[in-house]
């Protein structure tokens, strides 16, 4: 979990929301790839940190199934990443914080209860969840803060500074 931190790290440092996800080898955990969230930056809205590091490792792996492979993730996966979990076939999932707001193992969907999946896996909540939490906080924070100082005026004198198209 904590390469999954650094990646995660890495996307607070690029603007983007600090989610960083890892695949080990299950078998010797070694990490086969590593990814953070890229959405903004690729203009792409799959271009989350799990979905990142799977496409990684399917390719290095030369296999479009993980099957002996685990995902490590800062935050719990969405509905789009769980099926990108499932379709890949990996053998279990670690991830840090819960997401209540579209956390698709347990905060808003509990995958064992769909029907119909194909693939089972299992899982570890709550491994450094509190550093996980803590970027995803300090992140939405100052999103905040710059937003609130823009809607006030109270950015430096120019309402235009935090919009350099309209400079």
């Amino acid at each position: 979990m904590e390469q999954a931190l650094k990646q995660a790290k890495k996307a607070l440092r690029a603007d983007e929301v600090p989610v960083g996800a890892i695949v080990l080898d299950a078998r010797t955990q070694a990490i086969i790839s590593s990814a953070y969230n890229q959405t903004i930056h690729l203009n792409d809205p799959t271009a989350h940190a799990e979905i990142l590091a799977i496409r990684k490792a399917g390719l290095k792996l030369n296999n479009y199934r993980l099957t002996n492979c685990l995902l490590v993730v800062t935050l719990e996966p969405c509905i789009m990443c769980l099926g990108a979990i499932v379709q890949a076939r990996l053998q279990g999932v670690i991830f840090g914080a819960k997401d209540p707001k579209s956390g698709a193992i347990y905060s808003c969907i509990n995958y064992q209860q769909l029907a119909g999946l194909n693939h089972n896996f299992w899982v570890i909540d709550g491994v450094l969840a509190d550093q996980s939490a803590s970027l995803l906080r300090h992140f939405f924070q100052n999103k905040r803060k710059i937003k609130e100082r823009y809607r006030s005026g109270r950015n430096g004198g120019d309402s235009k500074s935090l919009c350099p198209s309209n400079n």
